[in-house]
């Protein structure tokens, strides 16, 4: 399953408007339910609040790939939200995130997420990759980017 396949143009913020964590995961989570991706919202945010709970998915680099698995999920889908100002998020490194990837899938979805965390940890542990993310101009830049095989 290819990332760029669980993304709609409707899932990628390129400036997203919050600096703190929990304000980050609502913005990506409204731009889920505005593209019917979610049943409901609430429960959607409580699930990924509550792995948040358990440990930070910041995970260093600039990046963080909050998840949740909820009955609140539609269909398994990933936002993108970009802050060039940074986004206090309690990361593994101290630092604010740049880079957020927002995964939901459907409660009833095996390992779905894990598959989705492997190949977005995979992908943002190259520096260049983090690079390119954090300087594209077009939503169609973030295919690209996530479509190259590496």
């Amino acid at each position: 399953m290819g990332l760029e396949n669980l993304m709609s143009d409707a899932l990628i913020c390129l400036d997203l408007q919050v600096d703190d964590k929990t304000g980050a995961i609502h913005e990506l989570a409204d731009l889920m339910e505005a593209d019917q991706r979610l049943k409901s919202k609430r429960k959607y945010i409580k699930a990924v609040m509550k792995r948040e709970a358990e440990s930070t998915t910041g995970i260093g680099m600039g990046v963080a790939i909050p998840h949740g698995k909820s009955k609140g999920v539609r269909e398994p889908s990933l936002a993108f939200g970009r802050s060039q100002a940074g986004i206090a998020y309690d990361s593994l490194d101290g630092k604010p995130v740049n880079l957020m990837f927002l995964i939901a899938v459907p409660e009833s979805s095996n390992d779905t997420h894990l598959k989705i965390l492997s190949q977005l940890s995979r992908k943002l542990m190259h520096e260049e990759v983090r690079q390119k993310l954090l300087q594209m101009q077009t939503k169609d830049e973030l295919y690209e980017i996530l479509g190259d095989e590496g």
